[in-house]
């Protein structure tokens, strides 16, 4: 392994330290800190760009050459297209099975790479560029990171696995999202309110009851739609990816475990990669 690979889980390991203190900063904001809660969201923008692009520089660097880096830009530039179609609304959310089945195709750092990619580029077409672009870039890299850290399956299994993934995911991130900025979600005198005098679990317990009145519902659409997204088209997109892998002499992170011929629906690409 080079030094460049080796580099690579240092810098997620590294993402996803501050990724916590970025998106879980409510519970850990006291009155003595000094920052107002205000202030916290900015200065973890203004942070998460430089995180997002150590990993992505080093995942670059480490794991990808030309071809592999042109299948990226393929498939940010699909999933770009997709995320203004759905909008969002109701939880109707399409890109995010494509970083889901990319992920576990390509493995753990492409879909790193592919979540915050898409959620940039899309940003730009879209006019959601703000601060809280660098928390929707870096939550989405990391849907697609543990896509690509799931066990082995094969065939239907493999399916399911990745829509029951696609489902606890759209719960993760939309949670993850919405408690970075609940203080501003609702006024300081209800009892779902953030209260930086409390301690971290009454917040915590303050934060479910807010996320149940306010976006349970938008969650829910989200899982759903990755769920039966994933059920109906995964096999035909896994079956494309990973064919795809084969030409560009991938070595996916999570390859079936059915059969090596190189026409079966599961094969592994491993297996037939030249």
């Amino acid at each position: 392994m080079t030094g460049s690979r080796a580099r690579v889980p240092l810098a997620v390991a590294v993402a996803l330290v501050i990724g916590t203190v970025a998106f879980g900063w409510p519970l850990f904001l006291r009155p003595e800190s000094g920052m107002q809660p205000e202030q916290a969201p900015i200065v973890f923008a203004l942070v998460l760009p430089m995180v997002l692009a150590v990993v992505l520089s080093e995942v670059a660097g480490g794991r990808m050459d030309a071809r592999q880096l042109a299948m990226l830009g393929v498939l940010a530039a699909v999933g770009t297209i997709l995320r203004p179609l759905s909008a969002g609304t109701a939880g109707f959310e399409l890109v995010f099975f494509v970083l889901i089945l990319a992920g576990r195709v390509f493995g753990a750092g492409f879909g790193f790479a592919l979540g915050a990619i898409t959620l940039f580029t899309s940003a730009l077409i879209t006019s959601g560029v703000g601060p809280w672009l660098p928390y929707q870039m870096l939550a989405a890299g990391f849907v697609g990171l543990f896509a690509g850290l799931l066990p082995r399956a094969g065939g239907r299994a493999e399916v399911w696995l990745l829509a029951g993934y696609g489902a606890v995911s759209a719960f993760a991130y939309g949670w993850v999202m919405d408690f970075a900025f609940w203080p501003f979600g609702v006024g300081n005198d209800t009892g779902i309110s953030f209260d930086a005098t409390l301690g971290p679990l009454e917040n915590l317990h303050r934060f479910v009851l807010y996320n149940i009145a306010t976006s349970m519902g938008w969650n829910l659409g989200r899982a759903i739609t990755n769920a039966v997204l994933i059920a109906l088209a995964g096999p035909a997109l896994l079956r494309l990816l990973r064919r795809s892998a084969r030409r560009a002499d991938f070595a996916p992170a999570a390859a079936s475990v059915a059969s090596a011929d190189p026409d079966a629906p599961d094969a592994p690409a491993a297996a037939v990669a030249s």
